[in-house]
């Protein structure tokens, strides 16, 4: 049986009409139309129509009748323009389809938990259960996809500006971090442990002193601390370490790599060249060290207004030295005082005062 692929589904177009093709991949959808069967074929590159005729290749069509979705299928057959009116214009191959002569059955499958395509709603844990099914979906893969394309990209920005790419060990000696380590018992020296490193810090640092002077990982990274929004316990980040060069030298490194992946791999337009603050600007205007810009509300001084308040809270932090701030929020004064109330307490809740 002979069931290696010699086009992916994505790549056909008009240009292989009438060439005979052989497909391997998944089925995304199946239609029976009195008698003739039409199959969504789909891999990584795309999705096909295969329609399966009765009257030409009976025995493909029969074992197309017990094909489901998310069955694995080899399919030998012709290409061919579609018949006038039924082309699909949301499909890249949308002008084509393939009359299948052989088929065969690689793998069934069983009914999928829930449906491969990306408008479904599914429990996260439910696609968590079945992640190997998740990243089927065009989006997961899309995700996939641009994060390779990321990746390679800030290898070669690297690459072109002098850096070398090097590996630093996993387990290594327990050094101070900002989190506990993750620990890994030694079987050769009972009693004693590796640590999972929180970042390449010291390593780095020792291939500068060895006069590397220009590195750079896609590193993992581990930090056994409890999760939160905007951390896990390990993640990956591009670690980079420069020799003899200034605060302006990194920043404006770093700043042409974003510019040129946001430019790159979306649409989105961004601000060049980037704003900067000091610490004490951001605190000042933002009352944070990463503000967000896109929200505005700064943070207005209303030390002037309100000198001479008897209001205790506010006259208090003034004869402290303190400050007192607002912000602006157009569109508000009219609020009641059950939404005054209603905000106090969402306040509460982030641990205001």
């Amino acid at each position: 049986m002979d069931w290696k692929r010699t086009k992916t589904c994505g790549e056909l177009s008009a240009a292989d009409i009438k060439e005979e093709v052989r497909l391997n991949g998944w089925v995304q959808k199946r239609r029976d139309h009195g008698g003739v069967i039409f199959i969504d074929l789909r891999d990584r590159w795309g999705v096909v129509q295969v329609v399966f005729d009765p009257t030409k290749a009976p025995a493909a069509h029969a074992v197309a009748e017990g094909v489901r979705s998310e069955y694995v299928l080899s399919v030998t057959g012709t290409v061919r323009r579609r018949p006038e009116g039924t082309e699909n214009p949301k499909l890249a191959t949308g002008e084509i389809e393939v009359a299948a002569d052989v088929l065969y059955v690689l793998n069934p499958s069983k009914t999928p938990p829930f449906p491969i395509t990306d408008d479904v709603d599914v429990d996260e844990l439910m696609r968590l259960k079945y992640r190997y099914l998740d990243l089927r979906r065009p989006v997961m893969l899309e995700r996939i996809m641009l994060r390779h394309k990321m990746t390679k990209l800030m290898r070669d920005y690297m690459d072109e500006r002098g850096f070398l790419e090097i590996e630093t060990p996993i387990l290594m000696k327990s050094t101070p971090e900002g989190a506990r380590d993750y620990l890994v018992p030694s079987r050769l020296y009972p009693g004693h442990f590796y640590a999972l490193p929180q970042s390449p810090q010291q390593l780095k640092q020792l291939l500068m002193v060895a006069g590397v002077e220009r590195y750079f990982q896609v590193a993992r990274c581990f930090r056994d601390e409890d999760p939160r929004a905007d951390r896990q316990p390990e993640f990956t980040q591009l670690d980079i370490e420069m020799s003899f060069v200034m605060q302006d030298d990194i920043l404006a490194l770093t700043e042409e790599l974003m510019i040129r992946i946001a430019e790159t791999l979306s649409t989105k337009n961004i601000i060049k060249p980037f704003p900067r603050l000091t610490y004490a600007e951001a605190m000042e205007r933002f009352g944070s060290d990463k503000p967000d810009l896109r929200f505005g509300l700064e943070f207005v001084d209303l030390a002037d207004i309100i000198a001479e308040s008897q209001f205790q809270v506010f006259r208090g932090a003034l004869d402290k030295g303190g400050q007192v701030k607002g912000i602006l929020a157009p569109g508000c004064a009219s609020y009641s005082r059950k939404d005054i109330d209603n905000l106090t307490a969402m306040a509460r809740q982030f641990g205001a005062k």
